[in-house]
């Protein structure tokens, strides 16, 4: 696992501020994320935009926190136990909940730049969710990998921060380097705690976004008097990725891809008179966009890709056709 300095930090900063012309990456940044396994973007969300995705936040908080029951929710309502009780720390679908400035954030220059730099023009959104912390519930993310996978395609989570993130208060940690090959977490866990060699704490503002790799190692250490913390991530990959290794099919891509549409047009319709992204998909792929759009808003997963995460001092994998295997991080 390499080692960033603070200087390396100080750099990477620098780095984010500088954006191509067009919204994609540049290939400094492009190589930083290869290396290092993520890469992050300055003021990259437009303070318009941002504060649209904040007050949507407020009301899909709010709708969950409504709920007499998870189940009322229809399982996009995530929530666990925690000392102070029954808390709510995550919300999927977020784009059939009501607020349109998920779709418009899904449509942007700003977002599909960064998915076709690292995708291709064939990039496949795979996931929508809203992850966060309560005023007071700073309960620990223990080190994870998001997904494993046999590293053919470039599979990562683009995370738009909607609040600040400061060391100290629960800022996330990540392992650079580690997204090379699966890591036995728990190992890590055991041997350095949350100060493993080269490990390196995150800064971010509102606004801006930490892209990773999804095998990347990263989590982030308990705090008792953190502020409220949001972030909305999107899951990308190529659509090559999924035909190949799965683990959904070509209808699952059809579903994805129709939502990519709809971000578009929504996109458009709050900035009329801005350049929008240029799609740039393989017509075969290009979708036949239904009638019932509000159906479209919501394509289930049923089944996902498997993590590397510590259950009971044991790296666990979600099988879902890839053969399990027990890895070791490289200090």
């Amino acid at each position: 696992m390499s080692s960033l300095t603070s200087t390396s930090q100080t750099d990477e900063r620098r780095r984010g501020d500088t954006l191509a012309a067009d919204h994609h990456l540049t290939p400094e940044q492009i190589a930083h994320f290869d290396e290092h396994g993520f890469v992050i973007l300055r003021n990259r969300i437009r303070p318009e935009l941002l504060e649209r995705l904040q007050k949507a936040s407020e009301r899909w908080i709010a709708d969950g926190h409504a709920l007499r029951s998870e189940a009322d929710g229809e399982g996009d309502y995530n929530f666990a136990t925690r000392p102070s009780g029954r808390v709510l720390f995550r919300i999927n679908y977020v784009h059939n909940k009501g607020e349109a400035a998920s779709l418009e954030l899904l449509g942007s220059p700003e977002m599909l730049g960064i998915a076709e730099s690292l995708a291709g023009p064939d990039f496949v959104p795979t996931y929508e969710s809203l992850v966060f912390k309560n005023t007071g519930d700073g309960a620990p993310i223990d080190w994870h990998q998001d997904a494993v996978h046999p590293r053919n395609h470039r599979i990562f989570n683009v995370d738009v921060y909607l609040d600040e993130s400061r060391r100290g208060a629960g800022s996330l940690r990540v392992a650079p380097g580690s997204q090379k090959q699966m890591v036995d977490v728990c190992d890590l866990q055991e041997k350095y705690g949350w100060d493993a060699p080269g490990v390196i704490q995150t800064e971010l503002d509102p606004g801006d976004v930490l892209v990773h790799d999804v095998m990347l190692v990263h989590g982030s250490e308990a705090t008792l008097a953190n502020r409220l913390r949001r972030t909305i991530y999107y899951e990308f990959r190529p659509a090559q990725q999924i035909i190949e290794e799965g683990p959904w099919d070509v209808a699952f891509i059809e579903q994805r891809m129709r939502l990519v549409s709809l971000g578009l047009d929504e996109w458009k319709r709050r900035n009329p008179e801005q350049d929008g992204f240029r799609w740039n998909i393989t017509p075969e792929l290009r979708p036949i966009m239904g009638d019932d759009i509000e159906a479209e808003l919501k394509v289930a997963h049923g089944v996902h890709s498997p993590g590397s995460y510590c259950s009971a001092g044991s790296v666990e994998i979600k099988p879902t056709g890839l053969r399990a295997a027990r890895g070791r991080l490289i200090a």
